[in-house]
């Protein structure tokens, strides 16, 4: 995976190290090059020096060919900017945003930005939003013979229809939150970049939704 880390800071210079440790190719962006020196000895990503969503800067760092954007820098407002322009401009599939403000992260989470903040925050919870789909299940009914999930639209799904989506029984799509409003949708809503969709899924569909959502892995 390809990874670009905005901010070298104690958070940003622990997840580039663990990143590389694993494998990854990570580069690390930071306006003070003397960041870089929290990095690990033996680190073997790239760094940059430059302004997170500075695009000569994401770009030396490789964000057109990234699988995902991580931005921890120390200001709120840079880490908006630079994980907008990373998932809007470069089409990078998954990106995470530090925010302090935890009114402001509700807001941008439904703008599509997945956000972590600093209260009860982890670098395992990132590294979680890295490597998983981004599906959660925020409810069970009966004995567990439904869920509802949540779900942030990823790439490979944009421009499908809703009844591409559910695909048949078993899959129902309840409602899309789209630039910080919601509807329910009809069978032939189209779905858009940034949608966060709630969908009821019996549990012997689960596995064609999520067979669906793999396909991104294959293209």
């Amino acid at each position: 995976m390809r990874v670009v880390v905005a901010g070298c800071g104690r958070v940003g210079s622990g997840l580039a190290t663990t990143l590389a440790e694993r494998g990854d190719v990570v580069s690390v962006i930071d306006k003070d090059p003397r960041a870089f020196e929290r990095l690990a000895e033996d680190f073997g990503g790239q760094t940059v020096e430059g302004i997170a969503f500075d695009r000569d800067a994401l770009e030396q760092a490789g964000v057109a060919r990234a699988d995902a954007l991580v931005a921890v820098t120390g200001g709120d407002n840079s880490n908006v900017v630079a994980a907008r322009i990373a998932r809007e401009t470069y089409k990078v599939p998954r990106v995470v945003a530090r925010i302090h403000d935890p009114r402001r992260a509700a807001i941008y989470e439904e703008l599509g930005v997945v956000t972590v903040a600093t209260v009860g925050w982890t670098l395992g919870k990132i590294r979680d939003h890295l490597e998983h789909l981004p599906l959660k299940e925020e409810a069970t009914f009966g004995r567990g013979e439904v869920s509802l999930l949540r779900l942030e639209l990823p790439q490979h799904l944009v421009d499908r229809t809703v009844a591409q989506l559910e695909g048949g029984s078993g899959i129902r799509v309840a409602g899309i939150t789209r630039r910080g409003g919601a509807f329910v949708p009809e069978a032939a809503t189209v779905l858009a970049e940034g949608d966060v969709v709630r969908v009821t899924v019996e549990r012997d569909a689960r596995h064609r939704l999520d067979a669906l959502l793999g396909e991104e892995l294959v293209q």
